[in-house]
């Protein structure tokens, strides 16, 4: 959150940029009427000698009268030319100009929130800020990402509700695009293992406008129903979550399609990193979940307080309107991140986690058993960024794609999948190995073992990297990014996958997992086809 919030309606009445050592962080800048409240962002993002911070003056809408001078415009730059009738532009640190007007009795034409984000690559996707094209002047260093003001004018409207367009379409599908790893960065980032369409290295490039792209290729090949980002959206220690995040929604945000998200283990380390907590705001480094859930088209949630984690929840996908029905629910758990001091140690997911699971789907199982007119077959999916234990044990269970990394999985295995068998699960899909791109089922002995857990299924699918910011290459060779789609089909009770993958046109390793509601282990015809030119 930003001080904004502190005011219910609140406009700015002034900005400038202060200065101080690094020893000494100012707590106010006085100057002027109003409220000083501090952007926490340094604007030279931690790297020079000294700290430099954005100021804004607040005031209360209610509070003013006609005489009293607000801000109605902000540049940054050369001077700009006066407005005439006696309004002049107004000269602040950083090259900033500030043009003052008295109240007039609405506040349409003021600005009421002023932003900073940072790189020549960065975006707003806020309907109604804009983001100005130059950058503050402050002599920073020049590969340190430039830092740009974003200016919200007059009152953001109302945010609608996305989850009304999680439905089905007239035939009965619902489309997912899966997009994992981005890894996004403030500033451009650098790629070192990007190889051409016949698999020749390519020498380093500009990493975040690669993965822009190739989202937007995506989204334009596939036209999906719902987006599910399936964590490590932000690089570790990256300097500013927020540039990160809405490059990696802004082309989702753009097509209008809603979108929801799990956090990996990326996403919340480093010293500036912002936690995936919704608590709190800037300055205490929590508001990684607030930055999406004040987005356009977004479903995230941060869950239930009582359970483990950030950002366990589920949507329900209903039949065509009006109906109310569910026809499928996908399940969000937080996959916490690595075990602090244990090297490619992962934390489980806690029992509070499948407590809450297990109890959410049986509760939704009573609703559709109370509803006479629901689909008996009803498909569910689990989306989380690190892979389940059970990983390491389905590569004879491969049906589709590859593992070419050992997976990366909690060692402590606290039961998670045998809860998913329980509540009769179609498909789990995780990222975080970024170039294993598989499909398996865990095989049949496995099953055995288990507690007499024998039936088929859920099937364990890796996303596959996304990011052109995260590494694609193992072992020596490089590899093509990609992204997993989903597509169910509510009128055969039927669930397909296949990918997207750079340069290809087509659809890689499309694979039949559900049909008429029963889990397809035919390790023959599609398995035998999985292997593509482009792998």
């Amino acid at each position: 959150m930003t001080p904004f919030a502190s005011y219910t309606r609140p406009v700015v009445v002034d900005l400038t940029v202060c200065f101080s050592p690094p020893t000494v962080t100012p707590s106010t800048c006085e100057q002027g009427r109003g409220t000083w409240h501090r952007i926490e962002k340094d604007l030279y993002l931690h790297t020079s000698r000294q700290h430099a911070w954005l100021y804004v003056a607040l005031a209360n809408e209610e509070d003013f009268a006609a005489e009293d001078l607000l801000v109605t415009d902000i540049r940054v730059g050369e001077r700009p030319l006066n407005p005439g009738l006696g309004h002049v532009w107004k000269s602040r640190p950083g090259g900033i100009w500030v043009l003052r007007r008295k109240f007039s009795g609405s506040i349409d034409r003021a600005v009421t929130e002023v932003d900073i984000l940072f790189g020549t690559d960065a975006v707003d996707p806020r309907p109604q800020w804009t983001l100005l094209i130059s950058s503050l002047q402050l002599s920073g260093q020049p590969e340190v990402p430039i830092a740009r003001l974003s200016v919200l004018h007059g009152r953001a409207r109302p945010v609608p509700d996305a989850r009304a367009a999680l439905r089905v379409s007239e035939d009965g599908t619902f489309k997912i695009v899966q997009i994992s790893d981005t890894h996004m960065v403030t500033g451009v980032g650098v790629c070192n293992d990007a190889i051409d369409v016949n698999g020749k290295h390519l020498p380093a490039s500009e990493a975040d406008p690669l993965t822009v792209a190739f989202i937007a290729s995506i989204l334009d090949a596939e036209k999906p129903d719902l987006v599910i980002l399936t964590g490590d959206q932000v690089h570790h220690d990256t300097p500013d979550s927020q540039t990160a995040l809405f490059k990696v929604v802004a082309p989702i945000i753009e097509r209008a399609i809603p979108f929801a998200a799990v956090f990996g283990n990326h996403d919340c380390e480093g010293t500036y990193a912002l936690s995936p907590s919704t608590l709190a705001d800037y300055a205490s480094g929590t508001a990684q979940m607030s930055i999406l859930r004040n987005l356009p088209f977004n479903l995230c949630e941060s869950g239930p307080e009582q359970v483990d984690g950030m950002g366990n929840f589920c949507l329900n996908v209903l039949a065509p309107a009006p109906s109310h029905v569910s026809l499928s629910t996908l399940y969000f758990l937080d996959s916490h991140g690595q075990i602090l001091g244990k090297k490619r140690n992962y934390d489980h997911i806690k029992q509070s986690q499948i407590d809450w699971f297990t109890g959410l789907c049986q509760s939704q199982r009573r609703v559709r058993e109370k509803d006479n007119n629901v689909t008996p077959i009803h498909l569910s999916l689990v989306f989380q960024h690190i892979p389940l234990p059970e990983f390491v044990d389905c590569r004879p269970g491969i049906r589709s794609g590859h593992q070419r990394e050992r997976p990366e999985v909690p060692r402590f295995n606290s039961g998670f999948y045998d809860a998913l068998v329980k509540e009769g699960i179609s498909a789990f899909g995780c990222g975080h190995d970024h170039v294993n791109d598989f499909c398996a089922l865990l095989p049949q002995q496995k099953l055995r073992d288990r507690d007499k857990l024998t039936q088929p299924g859920p099937w364990l699918c890796y996303g596959g990297g996304s990011g052109f910011g995260g590494y694609s290459s193992f072992g020596g060779r490089r590899y093509h990014r990609r992204a997993r789609v989903w597509q169910l089909d509510t009128g055969t009770a039927s669930l397909r996958t296949w990918k997207r993958v750079e340069y290809s046109t087509d659809r890689v390793d499309d694979l039949l997992l559900v049909e008429g509601g029963a889990v397809v282990d035919d390790p023959g015809e599609e398995y035998g086809s999985r292997n593509c030119v482009l792998n």
